[in-house]
């Protein structure tokens, strides 16, 4: 069976993991996540990177950061992960469900405005795959109303638009590090702060609402509770398994470009017979073969084509339930528009393995396994 992920591993996690036991510092905040967080600031530009437990902490810090409050709307598409949306709800806020483009199932920067009222606080663009939103777009939309940009890079960390890192675009960008992501340390994330002004109050909120940095720091006598915040700190552990990896960033990078130009070339000549449709990755974009995804006519034939692989030994998956069908969705939030393309092309599409160490020959036979379910 070729899974459809497996967590990147480059060999040397074991060794970076020991080094932090015996410094007996793994609580977190050590040498490990301080070399992570500079990767990750050269890396984008950001004024400051934290490593959190997870995309999910990072978002939910954002909400917290930019002050969103009961009554509030957050403009969002809805083919997304629940966290997106949750992170504001939790804070009280009303979600509000943008349409995507069903060329890179992006929320649809044209319809963004129409949905503004005197309600909304924020704009969260989601990456998909690792493509880019368009960015450009948004953040005047954002400029001309006033509102925060938190950028769901959950699935963008190394692709870039118009050559800035994603994550480092909006006022803040957030990172998944889960272990189907390109880099993982199991469980984990990062916040990615780009506004000046505040990385302080992102470290309170990081260290439970205590002001414990600035005390490690030497620029206060004492700690204590100063403000709102939680646990999102992540074990040192996970930042040395993580770290492994950062080291080696590019080389897993290209190699699942190379993946990913694989599998596109291959089924060329499927979407040329017009039985599939590939990934479009606008110029402006560089992704980060974070995902290699195929449409098909409609979810019929993405269940039985799912069905076939499975049978010749292959898993793939479907993705996103869109949020606003969902019964969370509904109790916390409300489609703007017309749903032209969210559902629709939310049932056409299907992920096909990929992982860092995926060989040319499984992405061979997979090329050939769907070529045959169009044959057959």
């Amino acid at each position: 069976m070729i899974p459809f992920n497996k967590p990147p591993y480059v060999g040397k996690e074991e060794q970076y993991m020991k080094e932090a036991i015996g410094s007996r510092k793994i609580s977190g905040d050590g040498n490990f996540t301080r070399r992570c967080q500079d990767w990750l600031e050269n890396a984008a530009g950001t004024d400051k990177a934290l490593l959190t437990t997870s995309a999910t902490a990072a978002l939910e810090m954002s909400a917290l950061l930019c002050d969103i409050k009961p009554g509030d709307e957050v403009i969002m598409p809805s083919y997304t992960f629940v966290s997106t949306a949750n992170a504001f709800v939790l804070r009280g806020a009303s979600i509000v469900f943008v349409d995507i483009r069903p060329d890179t199932m992006n929320i649809d920067e044209k319809l963004i405005e129409e949905a503004v009222t005197k309600k909304t606080k924020a704009i969260v663009p989601v990456h998909y795959a690792g493509v880019s939103c368009e960015m450009d777009t948004i953040m005047d939309i954002a400029a001309r109303h006033d509102l925060k940009v938190i950028e769901d890079a959950a699935q963008g960390c190394y692709a870039t638009y118009k050559g800035k890192m994603l994550g480092s675009i909006g006022h803040l960008g957030c990172y998944s590090f889960h272990e189907t992501k390109n880099y993982s340390m199991g469980e984990g994330g990062a916040l990615l702060i780009n506004q000046e002004g505040l990385t302080d109050m992102a470290e309170i909120i990081r260290e439970k609402g205590t002001n414990r940095n600035q005390f490690f720091r030497g620029e206060v006598d004492k700690y204590s509770w100063v403000e709102r915040g939680s646990s999102y700190l992540p074990s040192e552990l996970n930042a040395a398994y993580l770290w492994a990896q950062l080291e080696m960033a590019g080389k897993i990078n290209d190699m699942r470009l190379n993946a990913w130009k694989r599998y596109n070339n291959g089924l060329q000549e499927l979407e040329t017979q017009g039985d599939i449709e590939l990934p479009f990755v606008p110029s402006e974009c560089e992704h980060n073969g974070h995902m290699f995804y195929l449409k098909v006519k409609d979810l019929e034939t993405r269940t039985r084509l799912l069905a076939y692989l499975k049978e010749n030994g292959i898993y793939a998956v479907f993705h996103y339930v869109p949020l606003h069908s969902s019964e969370g969705g509904r109790k916390y939030g409300r489609f703007f528009g017309e749903d032209r393309y969210t559902t629709k092309e939310s049932n056409r599409l299907i992920r096909l393995p990929m992982y860092y160490g995926l060989t040319a020959s499984e992405i061979d036979y997979i090329i050939d396994t769907v070529r045959r379910f169009f044959i057959s």
